[in-house]
């Protein structure tokens, strides 16, 4: 059964992007982060939904599993299982058969969603003539366990540390810094303008519009819009820095994007050298320690490349130039510990999928 959502639009209240500060989602069209854009603290009973159900924004057309009590923004709905109870198991067989008629639904207008998913037919398992739930429920654990056992193999590989990098760690209080300027280490990457406002702009990949774009936002790494790769200046392993904004966060872009607007790019120049990922990650918090400051406000407009340029950073040295082994290394040797965690994590998740 599909029932709409009582509506709350976010300009009447204030949300944070980190579960931490909220306790219940509130579910927006996004397809990004399972429909969920932020989170809030208690509103009012009237607009609150209970949970354990599917929702579904009217832009992406993607449904999503809702476990806890939330709220929701404009043009989103739920799906209320009628005659029988959700799981996470079941909710998520659910959605990969309803997923299946995204391309139909999004090519309806919205008033006419409801009578087309009421004559949606699905097919499922059946055990005396009725739908086998006991069979979705293992038949999705154990593709959970599958892919859980790839994972941890995988992460239990990657979290060990190196004979290098424990050395790197042991002696990281003592490592040797100089400075550099940033005109003298990176240039401002050439780029095409593009003839798009943000506003104009799908926040998802629809039809040809799937290449990201970059804005002033420090939102997903400031890629919040997507435009068609025609014409577009295609970009990837370099850093983005935002030129107009409050706040001026540089990231690593490791996947294709493009620039939109309020911000630029640059590249590695200094000795010829073609920075590794991890380098770049280095070099990422470096820059940040020097523009990521209260004084590069909005109203000071001091976020551009004139002025970045010409700003010094510090980076570990050797023989008077950057150690690029330190600086890939030291990066290594610090996302491990957290790779470690994630593998806990999945290794006690694999325990409760065996059970099932």
């Amino acid at each position: 059964m599909i029932k709409g959502n009582p509506q709350l639009n976010k300009d009447n209240f204030t949300f944070s992007e980190n579960y931490q500060n909220g306790k219940y989602p509130y579910f927006t069209r996004t397809a990004f982060n399972n429909g969920i854009l932020g989170y809030v603290n208690y509103l009012d009973d009237e607009h609150k939904i209970k949970g354990n159900c599917l929702a579904i924004g009217m832009i992406a057309m993607q449904f999503f599993y809702m476990e806890k009590d939330f709220y929701a923004g404009q043009f989103t709905k739920r799906v209320i299982p009628k005659g029988f109870s959700l799981t996470s198991r079941i909710a998520t067989y659910f959605i990969i058969l309803l997923n299946k008629n995204q391309q139909k639904f999004q090519n309806l207008l919205v008033r006419n969603f409801e009578d087309s998913f009421n004559k949606t037919k699905v097919q499922l398992p059946i055990k005396n003539g009725k739908p086998d739930f006991d069979f979705m429920e293992s038949y999705i654990a154990e593709l959970e366990n599958e892919r859980l056992y790839k994972l941890d193999t995988y992460l239990t590989q990657s979290y060990i540390l190196t004979e290098e990098e424990e050395k790197i760690l042991a002696k990281s209080q003592n490592i040797q810094w100089g400075e550099f300027k940033m005109g003298d280490l990176f240039e401002r990457v050439t780029s095409k303008k593009l003839a798009f406002k943000a506003e104009e702009l799908p926040k998802e990949m629809t039809g040809d519009y799937i290449l990201p774009c970059l804005t002033s936002s420090f939102k997903n790494q400031g890629l919040n819009y997507f435009v068609p790769k025609d014409e577009a200046t295609i970009l990837q392993n370099v850093i983005s820095i935002p030129s107009n904004s409050d706040i001026y966060r540089s990231y690593f872009q490791s996947n294709e994007f493009t620039i939109l607007s309020d911000a630029y790019a640059v590249r590695w120049i200094l000795d010829d050298v073609e920075l590794l990922p991890d380098q770049y990650l280095f070099a990422v918090q470096c820059i940040n320690k020097v523009t990521d400051l209260p004084i590069y406000s909005y109203k000071n407009k001091l976020g551009g490349w004139n002025v970045v340029k010409d700003k010094y950073i510090q980076l570990p040295i050797k023989d008077n130039k950057p150690d690029y082994e330190l600086m890939a290394t030291l990066i290594s040797a610090i996302k491990k510990p957290i790779l470690k965690k994630v593998a806990l994590y999945v290794e006690g998740k694999r325990e409760t999928t065996k059970a099932v």
